[in-house]
């Protein structure tokens, strides 16, 4: 049997640089697989459904709610979030990592149920270059760029509830951080037990 996979929970306000991160960490790493979405919430151009997002209506929704179908929800700006709890139990019982790209309060939910879970937040290097991002995006308005900045104050004080820390100022470097996190937790003693056992057994004979 295959050892059991690490759930990886990342978190950041929105313009962190979260997702982009998340991409590159997965593209070049097999085992390694985040977990898509569902929301209510409209596509956006350039987004494609069950790639970015599981795109579902209210009704649907709140039916998968009501099947307690869902590890995590949340209601953001009006829009529903969650993650499947099958897909995740199953790639975590086939030896895959997950990476769940969550908010804080979902990251607290998750780790109530999994408590072996390793929890990251990613920080921006400062409140203007957060806004720069945001602004830089094109996609929402002044209005609802306010909203995202006032929410993610919020989100940002949460940071100390998480296990590491990653301050995306250079791309590259918190790339290298992520990868480092996801490395030591791989050789940790528990996990090298299972994936290692054959090795393990001729070597104590």
């Amino acid at each position: 049997m295959p050892a059991k996979g690490t759930l990886f929970i990342i978190s950041a306000p929105s313009g962190a640089g979260k997702t982009s991160l998340v991409k590159v960490l997965c593209e070049d790493n097999v085992s390694l697989r985040t977990s898509v979405s569902f929301t209510t919430r409209s596509i956006r151009p350039g987004e494609e459904n069950g790639v970015h997002y599981h795109f579902v209506n209210h009704d649907d929704f709140e039916a998968m709610l009501e099947r307690s179908e869902f590890l995590e929800s949340a209601n953001v700006f009006g829009n529903y979030y969650g993650t499947s709890q099958v897909w995740v139990e199953e790639q975590l019982n086939s030896g895959t990592d997950v990476i769940l790209e969550i908010d804080w309060q979902g990251a607290l939910q998750v780790r109530k149920l999994i408590p072996d879970s390793v929890s990251i937040f990613i920080l921006p290097p400062s409140r203007q270059a957060l806004e720069e991002r945001l602004n830089g995006r094109g996609q929402d308005d002044a209005e609802v760029i306010a909203k995202r900045m006032a929410q993610a104050k919020d989100e940002m004080s949460h940071y100390s509830e998480f296990e590491y820390l990653v301050i995306n100022d250079d791309f590259n470097v918190a790339l290298s951080e992520l990868r480092t996190i996801i490395t030591a937790q791989r050789l940790r003693a528990r996990y090298q037990h299972q994936q290692a056992n054959n090795l393990i057994k001729e070597l104590l004979s």
